[in-house]
């Protein structure tokens, strides 16, 4: 059974790095800054997706072994839905939902709570081992990767939802149908890169990921000018 300090010392390698980009997108948003309880709330709400997404990853890959397209899309599929429903109950709902930058906030804070334990229970493996080395390595490269993956999977659907602020009710969900499913595209591409194509869909993928944060940074400006 592992220790508590094992258990402690992956939670921390985890929620670190999280926490870190976090107060990086949160600064973002330093003109009308979110409440830090629902910041918080969606944070662990994300957190909380994880928990939910494992059994059912569990799940496909008893009907569809291998890391092959199928089960990879449907693992991706769920990751991308849960994050968007932490969202949702985390702060999408709430009255301080009222300019267009927020959803792109709640978003990546529900990414970021996802990212946060998923990283713990990667870290998890090597320490059980006793293998630092691989920790750190293993803890570097998602800070780097995995997590802004997430972050930009996630964007995506909270910039359409940024785009159709001020829209009607059926435009709102429309368009964030349709930006579920590119988020869904783009979360499985790189992970089909990395899986079949080796070292070179690690290259691509992360040169990929890095190109679309600077355009996350040019969609949290313009979500800064949308006005009613």
């Amino acid at each position: 059974m592992p220790s508590i300090d094992i258990i402690f010392y992956a939670l921390i390698g985890g929620i670190i790095p999280a926490v870190i980009w976090l107060v990086f997108w949160l600064h973002e948003d330093y003109q009308h800054p979110e409440p830090r309880w629902i910041i918080l709330r969606t944070f662990i709400l994300g957190m909380c997706a994880v928990v939910i997404v494992l059994p059912i990853q569990k799940g496909v890959s008893m009907l569809i072994p291998g890391m092959t397209f199928y089960p990879v899309l449907l693992w991706v599929i769920a990751e991308e839905i849960l994050k968007l429903g932490a969202a949702y109950i985390g702060g999408l709902h709430s009255v301080e939902d009222n300019e267009p930058i927020d959803p792109l906030i709640y978003m990546i804070t529900a990414a970021l709570g996802f990212v946060a334990l998923e990283n713990a229970l990667f870290i998890f493996g090597p320490l059980l081992g006793d293998n630092v080395p691989k920790t750190v390595i293993t803890g570097n490269l998602r800070f780097i990767g995995a997590s802004l993956l997430h972050v930009v999977s996630s964007a995506v659907i909270g910039f359409a939802m940024a785009i159709s602020f001020y829209k009607s009710r059926g435009k709102k969900i429309s368009d964030t149908i349709l930006a579920l499913i590119v988020a869904i595209i783009f979360h499985t591409v790189f992970n089909m890169a990395i899986l079949e194509w080796g070292d070179y869909g690690v290259v691509l993928s992360f040169t990929l990921v890095w190109i679309a944060v600077v355009v996350l940074l040019l969609g949290f400006e313009k979500a800064k000018t949308i006005a009613r």
